[in-house]
């Protein structure tokens, strides 16, 4: 099969010089650039240069050098901007799980710059519709993705980390596009894009806030799936890359060769306001899909090596993501790629740190999920990618993928227990007591055991995936009918309450126990030990409107609406994270003890009758605790080795549907309790109380008291 004709009348020059097989994809060093691609089963490769306007390919050359399955060349007249893609000739045997097809424009796994997107058109598959044995032979330049040669060259002027360390980080998950396409404050003609996240109304939101860190949702390139476009949707969150260097060229306001300079200008403006950038990456499965997929990349340039296939039929793809595929983390360039993926967004473009989608994919050698896995221990040995924040998903949906607590040293996760358990509580649930225990004080029994500390624990109660906030207290059930699959996609099972009506009321009753409810989750989540991660929006009361699966809503139901935010409670969330700024108590970096240090116990739980809490108080079906924090109980010192001390701090949990009389502890545990919070709003701040008074609290409310250090 030939390969389209290239134009005769191309304008580069002939010049081809050898070139080297690392690094590998493209290159440009000032003068020229450096071409360089994997694949073990090519039997020829062809590299296309291509005029970026109207994708008409102006030369294509054999890449004649080849070094340990290594194809390169150097052509010393291509400059930055150039767009070029790979054909591939090879073994086509679908049943072996060869799918070499040259009549397709092969994108460059190791692309840094990427202009388009698909189309759908029948050219983008490898398989003919037919007879899906036999190969496709239509030309598919004009309907796919394109590679362009990247300008390594920025002024990062003094750019440095903010190096905050993870037990004083709040992370703010949120989405470059969501976040900022509808900001009043922000042009219009940047709105959505990286630039409109390094305006100053986008950080002085975050810096209002108190956010140390934002974990941005996927910007590696990505591709709308076929049935959404169909549908007249898009596919908003982005867990469908198609390349792992390529900035997502949807975000940018400048164009397809200006994504890289304005990310790395995010970057830059973020980290002058001292916030770190976390990137979500998905590198456990590609937008190719499954064997009925499109052939954009990988699957047509190696793909026994970059994919999990079914041993007894390799035709077909092992898939632990849902998504059609899984990469084949026991390959060595299927690492090399991802470890060089890492390192390119610490490096270049100087990322703080990585959240892993669907982390135990990344760990499964052959079907079980291994901890020790080749992954894990190459990230552990990497001078760059050890030191920045790691964080992991901790499950899949193939058997045994939910490993919560299962991570190794240097790895955060994200506590899925965490947020089931203080959703419970709050709605009432029974028997949940035990439980927020331990996640209240950084879920020892999940991480203490292998020597992790309290800020292994991702603490969240709301993320991209399911409810926000507002309508995590508003609905019962989801309500996804706009995308197009009969209500039947998204999680059933929410550990939400909509407090008597579903959805919106002007009941004043519900309405204010929902805005109760609200402050009450926020405030567990920030004085709780460990990491907090707030979801994007929560802040300002954005609702979905009953959605829990709004992958696909690239529109009102996902942006944030700025014009009608909730700035009640915003200015409560900002209280709160004050207050866990303000005091180490609520960061601690090692696990309580449960033991006397300089006087009282490190921590104390407590009854309502002011009596400490027995083994058999844990494991009945009540709803309410104390809990007594000895600020003069830290026995880690600071950064500059000096001893921490801070206020005592006395939390009453009321989760009940009944108000209580609550005793304060007595004087060895503080002479006197200032009011700092009440989620009720019953009790005024800076209310004083001596010690063994009696304070009525309010059902479904928190109280925090602190006793001023002598």
């Amino acid at each position: 099969m030939d390969p389209v004709s290239p134009s005769t009348t191309s304008p580069y020059p002939e010049r081809t010089w050898v070139g080297n097989p690392y690094p590998l994809g493209a290159s440009y060093d000032g003068s020229g650039t450096n071409f360089s691609l994997f694949s073990s089963v090519a039997e020829g490769v062809e590299l296309c240069l291509i005029n970026g306007e109207d994708r008409s390919i102006e030369r294509c050359l054999d890449l004649s050098e080849v070094d340990g399955f290594i194809w390169h060349a150097y052509l010393p007249d291509i400059r930055s901007g150039q767009h070029y893609g790979y054909r591939v000739h090879g073994p086509w045997d679908p049943d072996r799980g060869l799918w070499c097809n040259p009549a397709k424009l092969l994108l460059d796994p190791y692309a840094k710059s990427i202009d388009g997107q698909v189309d759908w058109d029948p050219a983008c598959f490898g398989y003919d519709f037919d007879d899906p044995d036999a190969p496709n032979s239509d030309d598919n330049a004009a309907h796919v993705p394109l590679a362009v040669v990247s300008d390594p060259f920025f002024d990062w002027a003094n750019d440095r980390s903010p190096l905050i360390p993870l037990h004083d980080t709040v992370i703010y998950e949120t989405h470059v596009r969501g976040m900022t396409k509808n900001h009043p404050g922000i042009p219009e003609s940047i709105r959505g894009t990286y630039a409109a996240m390094a305006h100053p109304a986008t950080i002085e939101h975050l810096h209002s806030l108190g956010v140390t860190a934002i974990e941005l949702m996927p910007v590696h390139q990505f591709i709308h799936d076929h049935h959404l476009m169909e549908r007249g949707l898009r596919n908003y969150w982005g867990y469908n890359s198609v390349s792992y260097l390529a900035p997502h060229n949807g975000y940018t306001s400048q164009g397809p060769m200006a994504q890289v300079q304005e990310f790395k200008a995010m970057v830059k403006a973020l980290h002058a306001a001292g916030i770190e950038v976390i990137l979500d990456v998905v590198y456990n499965h590609t937008a190719e899909g499954s064997h009925l997929g499109p052939m954009l990349s990988m699957r047509g340039i190696d793909n026994r090596a970059y994919y999990r296939v079914m041993e007894d039929s390799p035709r077909h793809y092992l898939d632990f993501t849902g998504t059609g595929n899984s990469l084949n983390m026991r390959h060595p360039h299927v690492l090399q790629l991802i470890m060089d993926s890492l390192r390119y967004w610490v490096i270049d473009m100087h990322v703080d740190g990585f959240r892993f989608d669907l982390a135990s994919t990344l760990a499964r050698e052959l079907y079980a999920v291994d901890r020790l896995s080749a992954f894990f221990d190459l990230v552990h040995q990497d001078p760059v990618i050890s030191q920045v924040k790691l964080i992991a998903e901790p499950w899949d949906v193939g058997e045994g993928g939910y490993q919560v607590g299962n991570f190794p040293a240097l790895w955060s996760e994200w506590n899925g227990r965490y947020r089931d358990t203080v959703r419970d509580f709050w709605r009432g649930e029974p028997s949940t007591l035990a439980e927020f225990g331990y996640r209240l004080t950084g879920s020892s029994d999940l991480y203490e055991a292998d020597k992790r500390r309290p800020t292994a624990s991702i603490n969240f109660v709301t993320a991209h995936d399911g409810f926000p906030l507002a309508d995590l207290v508003a609905y019962e059930d989801k309500h996804n009918e706009a995308n197009g699959d009969h209500n039947t996609d998204g999680e059933s099972y929410n550990r939400s309450r909509n407090h008597g009506v579903e959805g919106p009321t002007d009941d004043p009753g519900i309405t204010a126990l929902r805005q109760r409810q609200r402050r009450n989750m926020i405030t567990t989540l920030l004085l709780s030990q460990g990491v907090p991660m707030i979801l994007g929006g929560d802040e300002i009361g954005r609702t979905q409107g009953g959605n829990n699966n709004a992958y696909c809503q690239d529109n009102e139901v996902s942006w944030f609406d700025w014009e009608h935010a909730d700035t009640e409670f915003l200015e409560w969330c900002q209280q709160v994270v004050k207050l866990r700024r303000d005091h180490p108590v609520f960061r601690r970096r090692r696990w309580f003890q449960g033991r006397k240090i300089r006087g009282p116990e490190d921590m104390i739980w407590f009854r309502p009758d002011g009596a400490e809490m027995s083994d058999g108080d844990w494991n009945d079906e009540g709803s309410t605790v104390g809990v007594f924090v000895n600020g003069a109980s830290i026995t880690t010192p600071d950064s500059y080795g000096e001893r921490i001390v801070d206020d005592s701090f006395y939390l009453i949990f009321n989760a009940g549907d009944a108000d209580r009389t609550w005793t304060l502890p007595g004087p060895q545990w503080g002479k006197q309790w200032v009011v700092d919070l009440d989620t009720a709003g019953a009790i005024a701040a800076d209310e004083q109380f001596a010690s063994g008074a009696q304070v009525a609290v309010p059902h479904r409310s928190i109280l925090v008291l602190h006793a001023p250090r002598p």
